[in-house]
């Protein structure tokens, strides 16, 4: 599935997603949702060392769900298909087994706070502005803002934004953490090129086994990451072959 509201580019093995849609401030509706899915299952298999997720302009990196999108659905259809298909589409993103950068290029707000939370580095330009404003509305940060968020910026930072409303700049999201790094405006994607630099001198596979093991930590996939290991250390080992082989000739392996 394609949206042309998502733009993947890949090049020199750095895969670059970029929100297009600056007339609705990069919000998020339910094909663009759909398309992030699909995107990150081909990301994972095109071989790439790192993947630059930003919006298109300088107002906002993402205004999260698009309102009109989900504000008249019913509350069934809310729960089960916009917050699980939301799920469904950032947890493929965390998940990732190359470092993902968010250049957060504008305001990042509600779920586009969850969908930078993704990322395993987040760097902000200094006109920005992050919260998670959903209780203003009656809703809840319903992509993680309580989960993920809570896990990789703390309880209590969390509890400011999504309880209390505040919003932050970039320099105070830097000192609590939400923030990796702080940049001039329009410098954010050459600082992503310089992070990516230093990724190219690291070997990929140990960096994709080090991600999947600090995902693991936060809980972001235990299962199947110790899963995945595991199988990994399986089909390398010689007794694949030998069951193989006695499957084929229908025959008790000789292990």
């Amino acid at each position: 599935m394609t949206d042309p509201r998502l733009d993947l580019a890949i090049s020199e093995k750095v895969a670059r997603l970029t929100i297009r849609r600056a007339d609705r401030h990069n919000a998020l509706d339910a094909g663009m949702v759909d398309a992030l899915l699909a995107l990150c299952r081909q990301i994972e298999r095109a071989g790439v060392c790192a993947v630059v997720l930003t919006g298109e302009g300088s107002k906002s990196f993402c205004a999260g769900g698009d309102i009109a999108s989900w504000s008249s659905l019913s509350p069934d259809d809310f729960g089960r298909h916009w917050l699980r298909d939301g799920h469904l589409a950032f947890d493929a993103l965390a998940r990732l087994t190359v470092p993902v950068i968010a250049v957060l290029n504008g305001h990042c707000l509600g779920g586009g706070l969850e969908l930078a939370a993704c990322a395993d580095l987040r760097i902000a330009e200094a006109h920005v502005k992050l919260g998670l404003p959903e209780t203003g509305l009656g809703v809840i940060p319903g992509w993680s803002g309580t989960q993920r968020a809570v896990r990789r910026f703390g309880a209590q930072v969390v509890r400011r934004m999504a309880l209390m409303g505040e919003v932050f700049t970039a320099d105070q999201a830097l000192a609590l953490g939400i923030v990796d790094q702080v940049v001039p405006q329009g410098q954010g994607l050459a600082a992503a090129d310089q992070v990516i630099g230093r990724l190219r001198a690291r070997a990929p596979r140990a960096t994709e086994l080090t991600k999947m093991l600090i995902n693991a930590a936060e809980a972001e996939e235990r299962e199947r990451v110790i899963e995945a290991l595991a199988g990994t250390i399986a089909a390398a080992s010689p007794d694949l072959a030998k069951g193989l082989a006695a499957f084929r000739d229908k025959r008790k392996p000789d292990f």
